[in-house]
């Protein structure tokens, strides 16, 4: 399986945000801190906003926060929100051109694996990826400063 930089962008996102959920976060320190670009992330934000998962705020003091509990966030469904299952391989999609499509077997495998990929994602939330015991490390890591 492949997760695109998008999503992959959103969880990280996410995990800034919940280790830094005593304050507004800006988007050019999220940025700053995982050494992204920041025009990638307004994207991303945007779309994370629109879907529920944050909370923006404009103007002056504005920012954006998490809005839900970590462990609300169930990493599978994040993951299904994003990615498009049709790219795993071209029977997948609308513009199947495999002359083998009719007796190919293919298709059921990738998409056996691609449901047991998914299920396993489902068994975490956002709170399993935020450091175990010692939240503190990821803290220091992004440069997050205790509140």
């Amino acid at each position: 399986m492949h997760i695109t930089r998008y999503t992959d962008y959103s969880l990280r996102v996410l995990i800034y945000l919940s280790i830094n959920q005593h304050r507004l976060s800006t988007i050019n320190e999220i940025a700053q801190s995982y050494d992204i670009s920041k025009n990638h992330l307004m994207k991303i934000v945007q779309q994370l906003n629109l879907k529920g998962y944050i909370k923006a705020t404009r103007g002056k003091h504005g920012g954006v926060r998490i809005n839900h509990q970590p462990s609300e966030i169930n990493i599978g469904e994040l993951v299904r929100q994003f990615e498009d299952k049709s790219k795993l391989v071209e029977c997948f999609g609308s513009g199947n051109e495999c002359v083998i499509t009719p007796s190919c077997q293919l298709k059921q495998v990738f998409f056996k694996a691609q449901e047991s990929f998914f299920k396993t994602l489902d068994e975490y939330t956002l709170a399993d990826l935020l450091g175990g015991n010692n939240p503190k490390d990821l803290s220091h890591l992004l440069a997050i400063e205790s509140a």
